[in-house]
């Protein structure tokens, strides 16, 4: 179909369209979804036939109306705290699951450098941890406690201090996303290989297990929070270096404003994760084995539904798959 055609076929849908959200009446959210269902097709449309053209920009403007539209719809219904997290985090991580994607993919590859460079180079290990760590760790695992120094400490010590260490962390590698995602990157790169080379230290020594069945019950949350803390960070730097049809204040005005709010859905798990380093993880020498998986497991499960699975049921729901 010719463009002019395909305005003349829909100039008067959009037009109410867009009347009928400046107006003040209120619409139910189920108005809002199938407005904003038609407003997507069309958008598709005009993005695969006319992609340079004035009317795919006009309606993006009006996809994204739509899209708040969708926020505000849910906000008068659900109270603000639960609409946040069951609502707005879920389509935003949606919106952004290929930073998602990319951040695991980026993680994994400098953990496996990691790897490997821990088993080619014995040294490695102490430029990594340090010789302080490396030497009380190999005591402790001579004594037949590989995990002893978590148990360093009070309870209520060691949660307040590990919260604040890897809140620390991961709203460095959140606001390191304004150097254009480039600070980001050197956050992950290291704390990626330091995850490698601590699991790998401790299967060069035989204490492989104990070491997954004790780091894992707090790190599960951890290191999934910290990945997905620098996808938020990739999102800043992408609304700088990529803007697309915006200007590039406004790019980056949306961008941190979106990637802010995927970082704060972020602090119940790091809560979480500190919480059970402080109050559990001290305890998996002399816990069973199955409690201390199953703990791992429903983490694992747990948090991967929230960013990778939830986003698609939730897009779906509001009609955007």
């Amino acid at each position: 179909m010719r463009e002019v055609a395909f305005i003349k076929q829909n100039k008067e849908k959009w037009l109410e369209f867009e009347l009928g959200f400046s107006n003040k009446e209120k619409k139910s959210p189920d108005d809002v979804a199938n407005l904003h269902i038609k407003i997507m097709n069309d958008l598709v449309y005009a993005q695969t036939y006319y992609p340079k053209s004035k009317v795919t920009s006009y309606l993006n403007k009006l996809a994204k109306t739509s899209f708040h539209k969708i926020y505000d719809s849910k906000r008068s219904d659900q109270n603000v705290f639960v609409a946040f997290f069951l609502d707005k985090v879920p389509l935003l991580s949606y919106k952004y699951r290929k930073y998602f994607y990319i951040s695991f993919i980026f993680f994994f590859i400098c953990f496996f450098i990691g790897l490997l460079s821990t088993f080619n180079d014995e040294s490695f290990a102490r430029q990594i941890l340090g010789n302080s760590y490396v030497d009380q760790t190999l005591e402790n695992i001579e004594s037949g406690d590989a995990m002893a120094i978590y148990k360093s400490g009070s309870n209520w010590g060691t949660f307040i201090g590990i919260y604040d260490n890897n809140q620390r962390v991961g709203l460095s590698m959140f606001l390191s996303g304004l150097f254009l995602g480039i600070g980001t990157g050197f956050y992950v790169v290291y704390n990626a290989i330091m995850v490698a080379v601590f699991q790998a230290f401790f299967y060069q020594y035989n204490s492989l297990f104990d070491s997954l069945k004790g780091i894992w019950i707090h790190g599960t949350y951890e290191i999934f929070g910290m990945i997905i803390e620098a996808a938020a960070g990739y999102i800043i730097g992408a609304s700088i270096l990529f803007p697309g049809t915006l200007k590039r204040f406004q790019s980056f005005k949306i961008g941190m404003r979106d990637a802010f709010y995927i970082f704060i859905s972020t602090i119940p798990f790091t809560i979480i994760a500190a919480f059970l380093e402080g109050y559990i993880t001290r305890y998996s020498n002399t816990m069973p084995t199955i409690f201390c998986f199953a703990i791992i497991i429903f983490s694992l499960l747990t948090i991967s539904y929230y960013y990778l699975v939830m986003p698609f049921v939730v897009a779906k729901k509001h009609g955007l798959r």
